[in-house]
């Protein structure tokens, strides 16, 4: 009787025990699937947030850039010599002065025929409509896009009407490779696949030597091919009803790709190692992954690009101005007759933007005479 009231208690005590195991598995395994979903969330809603800043980065740019005087006399006079020269002038001093250091640019007619290209000569007149689907939505509204677009290759792309009035002279691109963008989250610890679906491999001519994984294009070149063997060996299905896949200490994220038209055209693959993930699982879920450039970065590169000597007349008048406060008292008295003598010659205006910029903490109550 003992011996059975000692079995009795032994089997109970493994039930216990293996009830209270499988309950700390279950909640230990179920918490850690709640912090991979936040953690995942978080990573796409700021990988969302990067992409729309690329996005609005390109369309800014190019609004401002088909304003551009010497460009319109250039359509107007059919002078593709001169579209090449202005265009490549464009790009090498944004390549110089700004973060936009691939910017492809070129114009095309109203009939989408190319008029001229930032990166070569030899292309005018060169139809391009019957390998972009994207151009069709010009044709019908003549509004600025942007968006990932398919062609020869996938690119951002933001295009914009050049107009005389209401007349539409053609219409300026501003491109830029997604290898760009995969540079920048490779930084954070994130891998970008981009994965162009394959049928649009038909006008894609220069993509077609591109490695095809699962029915897709991998479109950017600069993507790390060490992953190729296990992306390959994912379970395609499970990966797109879920979203995602943490295998092998990697979480494997989908998001889908959309063109300017809102049509899905293939999905971003993010790839997270495991000391990545620990990082961003420690990090302020209000604190952006990505770097960005606010709309007062770009308002100094643009200002910086057309007045380098802010709001001074030339390089002279600005050093001198800067180096007074610099000097001992018994040092100025030379120099600040100089700088009275180079101030008589601004206008009061100027004179009010010289005071603004130098951003004195000191209030100055008073008139200029």
């Amino acid at each position: 009787m003992y011996k059975r009231l000692n079995n009795i208690a032994f089997y109970a005590m493994f039930f216990i025990l293996l009830v209270l195991f499988s309950s700390v598995f279950f909640f230990v395994q179920n918490d850690n699937k709640e912090k991979l979903v936040s953690v995942s969330d978080r990573i796409v809603k700021n990988f969302r947030e990067g992409l729309d800043y690329e996005m609005v980065d390109l369309l800014s740019f190019s609004l401002a850039l088909a304003e551009d005087g010497a460009l319109k006399n250039a359509l107007i006079s059919e002078d593709e010599e001169e579209g090449y020269a202005i265009l490549s002038h464009i790009s090498e001093r944004f390549k110089k002065y700004t973060h936009l250091k691939s910017l492809h640019i070129q114009v095309l007619t109203p009939e989408f025929f190319i008029f001229a290209r930032s990166w070569g000569q030899g292309f005018e007149g060169m139809p391009i409509w019957w390998f972009r689907d994207d151009l069709e939505t010009l044709s019908k509204n003549s509004e600025p896009k942007v968006g990932m677009e398919t062609g020869r290759l996938l690119t951002f792309k933001a295009t914009v009407p050049i107009r005389s009035g209401y007349k539409i002279l053609g219409y300026l691109e501003v491109i830029k490779f997604i290898d760009t963008f995969a540079s920048k989250l490779r930084k954070k610890g994130i891998e970008l696949v981009a994965l162009m679906d394959e049928k649009y491999l038909k006008q894609a001519s220069l993509m077609r030597d591109f490695p095809v994984v699962h029915n897709y294009v991998i479109s950017n070149q600069n993507f790390n091919r060490q992953l190729l063997p296990a992306i390959e060996m994912l379970d395609w299905d499970d990966f797109s009803s879920k979203g995602y896949i943490y295998k092998n200490g990697m979480l494997y994220l989908n998001e889908p790709m959309y063109n300017g038209k809102g049509k899905q055209i293939g999905i971003y693959m993010l790839v997270v190692s495991e000391d990545a993930l620990k990082k961003f699982e420690n990090e302020n879920e209000h604190i952006s992954f990505f770097s960005q450039f606010s709309d007062e970065d770009i308002q100094k590169v643009v200002k910086a690009w057309s007045e380098p000597y802010g709001s001074f007349k030339n390089k002279h008048d600005r050093d001198l101005i800067e180096l007074l406060p610099k000097l001992r008292k018994e040092d100025k008295v030379q120099l600040e007759f100089k700088a009275r003598s180079a101030l008589r010659t601004y206008t009061k205006e100027e004179l009010i933007d010289i005071i603004l910029d130098t951003k004195h903490k000191e209030k100055k109550v008073g008139e200029i005479q």
